[in-house]
């Protein structure tokens, strides 16, 4: 298991903005809730106002499930560029599921994938990523915050 610190998700969430300008996203989506936390600073960063969320259930803590839930709609008015965004692409389940979901109700928009992590064993690549992950990742937001 690898702790993933404040001070590296900072630096790390610097460089997606980086990478992820030039894409210029109108809006943000963010997988609830691993893609909580990157969305907001991704949001701040990009100086997006639309910032949605879609909740997904695959993993109940480190155990996976059989099947993969998607909770919650979202509206994109004219919008044509959409940020998708989550923590990792570990199996890539998550990833793969949402990005069709998404697409088959709006054809019109681009939608793009951003993570920290991805593994190279996962099903699904994201657009833009910054680490390539070989372990389980604990994130700060799931050890420093709790009681």
């Amino acid at each position: 298991m690898k702790y993933y610190a404040y001070e590296n998700f900072k630096n790390d969430a610097n460089a997606l903005i980086q990478e992820i300008k030039e894409f210029n996203p109108q809006a943000i989506i963010g997988i609830a809730r691993g893609g909580l936390t990157l969305s907001h600073a991704l949001a701040e960063g990009l100086n997006i106002r639309d910032v949605q969320t879609i909740r997904t259930e695959l993993y109940d803590a480190a155990n996976k499930r059989e099947e993969l839930t998607i909770c919650g709609r979202c509206s994109f008015g004219d919008v044509q560029r959409v940020l998708v965004v989550d923590d990792i692409a570990d199996s890539g389940d998550t990833l793969k599921a949402v990005m069709n979901y998404l697409a088959c109700g709006a054809s019109e928009i681009e939608f793009k994938s951003a993570t920290l992590f991805y593994k190279k064993t996962s099903v699904y690549e994201p657009h833009f990523w910054i680490n390539e992950a070989d372990d389980w990742i604990d994130f700060f937001w799931e050890r420093d915050f709790k009681n």
